[in-house]
């Protein structure tokens, strides 16, 4: 079916930890181009990465923090500026539309940019599959702050399988997310420390035996990943890296 591409625009925490830019992953293959996540300063990095906007045909949220959705509402209002016909899929946890619209009205009160779109929202089937362009997404409840509607996602697309744990503490879960995956995006906050609602790393060497992934990547790293980075066994991301999967 082709290769399929991982480029990292954003992989940073929400506080630009190691001058890295907020979450947000442009997987693509022929037919299909997908976000994952948009985290409000990843869109300097669609700019930079001089990806075009126009191919994106789905944005997927894992949830509803500002460095993983912050950025949906700058993408949207330049679409609808240049007319934008194309359909454009959007899945998140429940109340994507809502929270959305209302960012929408912060930000840029008066610019009715939902309306002037052809956007179609989907709400995740928690623990089932869903299709959508060329695309099955399966996706898992995680451990992250409640009103965010944390989740981790399985995504099966162009033959291969993409995991994202999305921001998470440890939970069983992640057993299942990165089973055979051919890319499992793992986020590692912390190398020692213990922050809630955040992996870190000797937690993850822990589980790793029972973690079955043919590839690893570990994301979001705070300053103290940044400082033991000569410690970590595992690839981790950065703005601009490129993964393919052939």
């Amino acid at each position: 079916m082709g290769d399929i591409t991982v480029d990292i625009i954003g992989c940073g925490d929400a506080f630009g930890s190691g001058g890295q830019l907020q979450t947000c992953f442009y997987i693509h293959t022929s037919h299909s181009r997908l976000l994952l996540d948009c985290g409000a300063t990843a869109y300097y990095g669609i700019k930079q990465q001089r990806i075009n906007i126009d191919d994106i045909d789905t944005i997927m949220i894992s949830h509803f923090h500002g460095d993983h959705y912050g950025g949906v509402p700058f993408l949207l209002l330049e679409e609808a500026i240049r007319r934008r016909e194309k359909p454009l899929t959007i899945i998140s946890p429940p109340t994507g539309k809502e929270r959305i619209t209302k960012l929408l009205d912060q930000l840029y009160p008066g610019s009715n940019v939902l309306g002037k779109l052809n956007l179609l929202f989907k709400t995740y089937i928690t623990d089932g599959v869903m299709e959508a362009d060329h695309l099955e997404v399966t996706a898992f409840p995680v451990m992250h702050t409640p009103d965010t509607l944390p989740h981790g996602v399985r995504i099966e697309i162009g033959g291969k399988i993409i995991s994202f744990s999305g921001d998470t503490a440890w939970t069983p879960v992640l057993i299942e997310l990165a089973r055979d995956a051919d890319l499992f995006i793992c986020e590692c906050n912390d190398y020692h420390s213990e922050a809630k609602g955040h992996m870190n790393y000797k937690t993850l060497l822990a589980y790793a035996d029972q973690l079955t992934h043919k590839r690893i990547l570990l994301t979001h790293f705070g300053t103290e990943m940044f400082r033991n980075r000569e410690q970590i066994d595992y690839p981790y991301a950065h703005d601009g890296l490129r993964v393919t999967l052939n």
